[in-house]
């Protein structure tokens, strides 16, 4: 099968096609042949070396959502899905086997029927970032009413935690530029500040006594505590986690916590079909283009999702 993927650590430049054996699904697995496949940041920090396990041997093939068609079921794996079936995917990339390859093999807890009248590309954009919105709700463990605010409401986690927030409920202050504004206002949020070292200072000034709950999708770190009550969570998607003032909790999250919540998963899909979550997708390119994709993800300023076609 054709991957991409890179046998050493480095630039954008080290992506290559390659060809590697197509994968078997053992039991409870299944394999889809990928059409479409995201471009996240974590796929641009496994290319550049972090710090892997000194058994990992190359090739190594990132990608951690995909979008396509099952083509084989392992032994015994207890799903609704059949062979031909359209589906999305949240994929735990590992060795060769991730998602920017013509085929990959996923639990079937982590598969779910691609959303209704949603291409290959769109569906490819959902299931990591949108688990990781969900994942992020579900740590702040809000009831309706209460106040969130968001920051990097524009990114694709962000957006998402903005509509999945409104569904729940929740009253949401967000952050945004001034040409993202009108952005983050259709996508539900009840009050846009602007972004910036200075959007917790003004959530205070717009909710005095502060937010019930933060999502910091932006890294602004430390500086979150200002928006928040005193005690309550603040939680952070890059490893964040250093004690804050008044008591108020940063939480870290990773999403692979929910890599088989199959259930949440298609409750994503479901959303979409309502109307309630929107699938945005900023470019797609062949899969020959990989190093230009990851070129624009770290140019920054990509509003939606890059993606990956096979």
């Amino acid at each position: 099968m054709k991957a991409v993927g890179f046998t050493e650590f480095g630039g954008p430049e080290v992506l290559q096609v390659l060809e590697l054996p197509a994968p078997e699904a053992g039991p409870g697995e299944v394999r889809i042949r990928v059409h479409a496949a995201t471009v996240n940041a974590v796929d641009a920090l496994q290319r550049s070396g972090p710090a892997r396990s000194p058994d990992a041997q190359p090739p190594f093939v990132p990608g951690m959502e995909a979008a396509g068609v099952v083509d084989q079921m392992g032994t015994g794996t207890d799903t609704d899905l059949s062979v031909g079936d359209r589906v999305m995917a949240i994929v735990l990339a590992d060795g060769s086997r991730g998602a920017y390859a013509e085929h990959v093999v996923v639990p079937a807890e982590s598969v779910v029927r691609a959303p209704h009248g949603a291409s290959h590309v769109q569906a490819s954009s959902l299931p990591m970032n949108g688990l990781t919105a969900r994942l992020a709700l579900d740590t702040l463990g809000l009831e309706p009413g209460q106040t969130v605010a968001i920051t990097g409401a524009a990114g694709a986690v962000g957006g998402y935690a903005v509509q999945l927030a409104k569904a729940d409920g929740l009253r949401v202050v967000a952050d945004a530029s001034e040409q993202d504004e009108p952005l983050i206002k259709e996508l539900g949020a009840d009050v846009v500040l602007r972004r910036g070292a200075e959007f917790p200072d003004r959530v205070r000034a717009e909710v005095p006594e502060g937010v019930d709950g933060l999502l910091d999708g932006a890294s602004l770190g430390a500086l979150t505590a200002r928006a928040v009550r005193d005690g309550c969570r603040v939680v952070t998607l890059r490893g964040y986690d250093a004690p804050g003032e008044r008591d108020v909790i940063f939480e870290p999250i990773v999403v692979f916590r929910y890599v088989r919540e199959h259930a949440k998963l298609d409750k994503l899909r479901q959303q979409v079909e309502d109307g309630l979550i929107t699938l945005r997708v900023a470019k797609s390119l062949p899969a020959e283009q990989a190093a230009e994709a990851h070129r624009l993800l770290a140019a920054g300023g990509v509003r939606g999702r890059l993606v990956l076609t096979f």
